[in-house]
C-alpha cells in the first residue's frame, strides 16, 4: 500500500506527519509525506520556528511525484490539520490527480478545526471550506464529535444522535466515518468511545480515558485507521486495532511523564496490536 500524505511536520515531537509517518511505516505502509510546514515543534507550547510551506510549493512537490510516474501506485491520499485556504485547493487537485491515475485510490480526510473544549482553534474560514468543498470530495472522513457537529449543524450527543449527524454527513459525500472523542451523556465514569459507520453497518468501541492531553493522537488515528481499513474493508476490524494501538501509546505517553507521544517506545503496539478492546456492532 501507499499513502501519499499531505500534512504539517514538526522536527521535535510529533504531530501531521511526524505522528503519521512512522506508525504507517511500522505495519508496511509506504508513505509519501508531503510537508505543508516544517515547523520547529507543534504550536501548542505558544513559541516555533519555521516556515509554513506555500501552496505553490507544496504543489510543487506534488507535480514532482507525479512526473516520476507514481501516481498509479497510489492507494490513499490522507491530510490532516490545513494551516491556510490555499492548501485546500492543492489537496483537492491532488486527490483529482491521483484518482485519475488509479480510480482504486480514495481520499481521507482528517478535517481538523477544534474540538469541545476549546472550540475551533483554526483559522475563521476553515471550517467553512472544510464543510462546503473538502469533506464532499472525500471517501473518508475521521471527525471528533465536536467537528461533526460543526459539519451537520448538529448538537450530537447520544449514541442516536451521533448516528443521525453521520447519516447526515455520509449524504454529503464521505461514505465512510470514523467519530473519534465521543462522550455520551449514559457512558460510564473516566471512559470514551469511538464510533465507526459505513454502507455495511456502525460499530463503537469504548476504552478508559487517559487524564492527558496529547497532540498528534488525532493524527496517529487516522492514519491507522484508515491503513486498515483500505487494506481489508473490514471496519470492526480497523476499528479494533486502531483502538488497541492508540490506546496502548497514550497509556505508555501518560506514564512516562513525557508531554510528546513516545511515538517509537510504542512501536509494537502498532505491528501487533493487542486488541484488548470490544468493538460492539450497533447498527
Amino acid at each position: 500500500m501507499k499513502i501519499l500524505s499531505i500534512q504539517s511536520a514538526v522536527a521535535y515531537g510529533h504531530v501531521g506527519n511526524s505522528a503519521a509517518v512512522f506508525p504507517l511505516q511500522r505495519i508496511g505502509v509506504e508513505v509519501l509525506p508531503v510537508y505543508t510546514v516544517n515547523f520547529s515543534n507543534h504550536t501548542g507550547y505558544g513559541a516555533w520556528r519555521g516556515p509554513l510551506i506555500g501552496p505553490d510549493d507544496v504543489r510543487d512537490v506534488i507535480l514532482g511525484i507525479e512526473e516520476r510516474g507514481v501516481l498509479p501506485e497510489i492507494d490513499v491520499v490522507l491530510s490532516g490539520y490545513q494551516g491556510g485556504e490555499g492548501i485546500a485547493d492543492v489537496i483537492l487537485d491532488a486527490v483529482a490527480r491521483v484518482k485519475a491515475a488509479n480510480p482504486d485510490a480514495v481520499y481521507s480526510c482528517d478535517p481538523v478545526m477544534g474540538n469541545a473544549k476549546s472550540g475551533c482553534f483554526v483559522a475563521p474560514a476553515i471550517p467553512i471550506l472544510l464543510r462546503d468543498r473538502v469533506v464532499p470530495s472525500a471517501d473518508i472522513i475521521t471527525p471528533n464529535q465536536f467537528e461533526l457537529g460543526f459539519l451537520t449543524d448538529t448538537e450530537p450527543d447520544t449514541l442516536a444522535s451521533t448516528l443521525e449527524s453521520v447519516d447526515r454527513i455520509r449524504d454529503t459525500g464521505p461514505r465512510t466515518v470514523l467519530v473519534t472523542s465521543v462522550e455520551r451523556p449514559d457512558r460510564p465514569d473516566d471512559t470514551i468511545e469511538m464510533l465507526a459507520v459505513d454502507d455495511g453497518g456502525a460499530w463503537i468501541v469504548q476504552t478508559p480515558r487517559i487524564p492527558m492531553k496529547a497532540n498528534g493522537s488525532g493524527d496517529v488515528t487516522a492514519a491507522l485507521f484508515t491503513a486498515h481499513y483500505r487494506r481489508t474493508g473490514d471496519l470492526g476490524d480497523a476499528l479494533a486495532r486502531t483502538t488497541s494501538s492508540v490506546f496502548d501509546l497514550l497509556e505508555r505517553t501518560h506514564e512516562s511523564g513525557e508531554r510528546e507521544l513516545q511515538l517509537v517506545e510504542s512501536q509494537e503496539s502498532y505491528a501487533h496490536p493487542r486488541m484488548q478492546f470490544e468493538v460492539r456492532q450497533v447498527r
